[in-house]
C-alpha cells in the first residue's frame, strides 16, 4: 500500500490524539476567556487595563517561554516537558476558577502561559518522534493536529457562553481540568519514553524537526540572560502602553517603563549576538523572507487578537448581548479559518507563497475597514460580512506565511524557525490587546464605539503594511506542491 494512503497506524494514532489535548486547551484559552471579560470584570471589580492583563498575562508567558521550553524539552526529554505543561495548566486554570481578586486571576493566568508553553512546543516534537519514519504521514499528522487548535478556537466562543450561561465564568478555567485530567493519562499511558523511542526508530529516521540526526549530540543549553531580558522588555512594553491612556504618557510608571523596554531590548539584541546558544537567533533575520514573513505576522496577530478584546467589550457592553449571544455572533469571525486554511493549501501550491499572503492581507484588511463603520445601532447583519472577511484573509496567508519561513531556512534550522514565528506572533497578539484595550478604555459605549474605531483603523494601515512586507516574500511555492505540480505535469504529458 501506498504511504500517502496508508492510514495512521494505532500506536501513532494514539500519540497524535494526545498530543492534540495540549494544542487545544492552549488554542482554547484564547478564545474562551474573551466571552467571559465584562463578566469577569462585573465580578472582580476590575476595569479594562484589568482586563487586559487578564488577557495578556497568559499571552506574555506563552510567548516569552517557548523557545526556552523546547531548549528543555530537548535536555530534559518532550515527553517529562509535555506531561509538566499538562500539570501545571492545569493546577493554573483551578487556580483560575478558584479566584478571589482580579490580581490573583491575572497570576493564575501566568502560570497558564508558563504551562501552555511547556507543553506547545513538545507536543512537535513528540509528533515528530512519533512520525519520523515517514515523512508524508508526518504532513498528515501534523495537519491534524493543526486542525484540531483550529476547531477549538473556533468552538471556544460558543462553548465559553453555553458555559458562562449555565455554571458562571469560573466554568470556562475549571473544564480544563478533565481535559487535562485524560491528556496527562493518556501522555504516561500512550507515549513511550526516549529510549523506547531511540530503540524503536531506524537510525535514519532519529532527525527531529529542527534537530539533528546524531542522537549523541548534546542537548542546546537555555540561554537564561536572554530569557530574563526577553521577559523584561516585553512585560515593560506591555504595561507602559496599557498605562498610557488612563495615565498619560509623562507618567513615571508609563515613561519609564518605555525606557526599561528600549533598554532591556537593546541589552537583550547584545547578548544574542553573544551567547554560545542564543534563545533567538538573529542570524535568521539576515534572510528577507524570514524577517518579513516574521513581521507580517507579528502585524496579523496584532489586529486580530487586539479586535477580538474590543469586540468581546463591544458585543457585550455596547449591544447588552448575553455571553452566550456574543458567542454565537463570534462564531463567523472564528469558524471562518477553517474554510479559508484548506484553501490556503491548494493557492500556495498554485501560485507560491506571496500570492496568498497579499490576498490575504487585503481581504482581511477590507473587513477591517467596512468594521471602521459600525457603532451601536448597526444592526447584527452588518457584522456578517467583515467577521467573514477577516477570517477568510488570515486563513488564506497565514498558512502561506509559516510556508515561507519554513522555505527561507535549511531544514536543521526549521523547528527553530518556526518557534520564532509563533513566538513572535504570541508577542505581537499580547502588544496588540494592550494598545486596542488602551483605544477603547472606559466604561462608557460612546468610549468603546470611537475606540473601536480607531482601532480598525489602526488595523487597516498594518495590514496594508503587511501587504508590502508580503511582496518582499521569495514568491516560490512550497517544495513538497512544487512536487506534486511537477508530477502531476509529468503524468499528463505521458498520457
Amino acid at each position: 500500500m501506498n504511504s500517502s494512503t496508508r492510514p495512521l497506524s494505532p500506536a501513532p494514532g494514539r500519540v497524535l490524539a494526545t498530543v492534540s489535548v495540549g494544542f487545544v486547551v492552549t488554542q482554547l484559552d484564547v478564545t474562551i476567556v474573551n466571552i467571559a471579560l465584562p463578566r469577569i470584570g462585573a465580578d472582580l471589580q476590575a476595569n479594562v487595563a484589568g482586563l487586559q492583563w487578564v488577557v495578556d498575562a497568559y499571552t506574555l508567558a506563552f510567548a516569552v517561554l517557548m523557545l526556552s521550553a523546547g531548549a528543555l524539552g530537548d535536555r530534559f526529554g518532550a515527553r517529562r516537558m509535555y506531561a509538566a505543561g499538562i500539570v501545571l495548566f492545569a493546577l493554573a486554570s483551578l487556580a483560575c476558577g478558584l479566584a478571589l481578586d482580579a490580581t490573583m486571576l491575572v497570576g493564575a493566568r501566568a502560570l497558564q502561559g508558563i504551562g501552555a508553553a511547556a507543553m506547545l512546543p513538545n507536543s512537535l516534537a513528540l509528533l515528530n518522534q512519533s512520525y519520523g519514519h515517514d515523512p508524508r504521514l508526518r504532513a498528515r499528522a501534523v495537519g491534524l493536529w493543526t486542525a484540531s487548535g483550529a476547531i477549538s478556537i473556533a468552538a471556544g466562543p460558543v462553548a465559553g457562553g453555553l458555559l458562562i450561561a449555565a455554571f458562571g465564568w469560573r466554568s470556562i478555567f475549571l473544564v480544563n481540568l478533565p481535559i487535562c485530567a485524560a491528556g496527562l493519562l493518556a501522555t504516561l499511558r500512550w507515549i513511550p519514553r526516549p529510549q523506547a523511542t531511540r530503540a524503536a526508530t531506524p537510525p535514519e529516521a532519529r532527525t527531529a524537526v529542527g534537530g539533528s540526526a546524531n542522537t549523541n549530540a548534546a542537548p542546546r543549553g537555555v540561554d537564561l540572560g536572554g530569557q530574563c531580558l526577553a521577559i523584561v522588555a516585553l512585560t515593560a512594553f506591555v504595561a507602559a502602553v496599557i498605562g498610557w491612556r488612563p495615565l498619560g504618557l509623562a507618567h513615571p510608571i508609563v515613561a519609564g517603563g518605555f525606557v526599561l523596554a528600549l533598554v532591556a531590548a537593546g541589552a537583550f539584541v547584545f547578548v544574542e549576538r553573544r551567547v554560545a546558544n542564543p534563545m533567538l537567533p538573529l542570524s535568521l533575520f539576515g534572510k528577507r523572507t524570514f524577517s518579513a514573513a516574521v513581521l507580517f505576522g507579528i502585524c496579523v496577530n496584532f489586529t486580530y487578537y487586539g479586535m477580538v478584546f474590543v469586540l468581546s467589550l463591544y458585543l457585550q457592553r455596547v449591544r447588552a448581548y448575553t455571553p452566550l449571544q456574543a458567542g454565537l455572533a463570534f462564531l463567523p469571525l472564528t469558524g471562518g479559518f477553517l474554510i479559508s486554511n484548506v484553501a490556503s493549501g491548494w493557492v500556495v501550491g498554485r501560485f507560491g507563497v506571496r500570492v496568498p499572503m497579499i490576498l490575504g492581507a487585503i481581504t482581511a484588511g477590507l473587513g477591517y475597514g467596512l468594521l471602521h463603520f459600525v457603532d451601536a445601532a448597526t444592526p447584527l447583519a452588518g457584522l456578517l460580512v467583515p467577521f467573514l472577511l477577516i477570517p477568510s484573509g488570515m486563513g488564506l496567508a497565514v498558512p502561506a506565511m509559516t510556508t515561507a519561513v519554513l522555505a527561507s531556512t535549511e531544514a536543521k534550522r526549521a523547528g527553530t524557525a518556526s518557534a520564532v514565528l509563533n513566538t513572535a506572533r504570541q508577542a505581537g497578539g499580547a502588544v496588540g490587546v494592550a494598545a486596542f484595550g488602551a483605544l477603547a478604555g472606559g466604561a462608557a459605549a460612546t468610549q468603546i464605539v470611537l475606540g473601536m474605531q480607531m482601532a480598525t483603523a489602526l488595523s487597516v494601515a498594518l495590514l496594508a503594511l503587511g501587504g508590502i512586507l508580503a511582496c518582499l516574500v521569495h514568491p516560490e511555492p512550497h517544495a513538497a506542491a512544487q512536487t506534486v505540480r511537477e508530477a502531476r505535469t509529468r503524468r499528463m504529458s505521458e498520457g
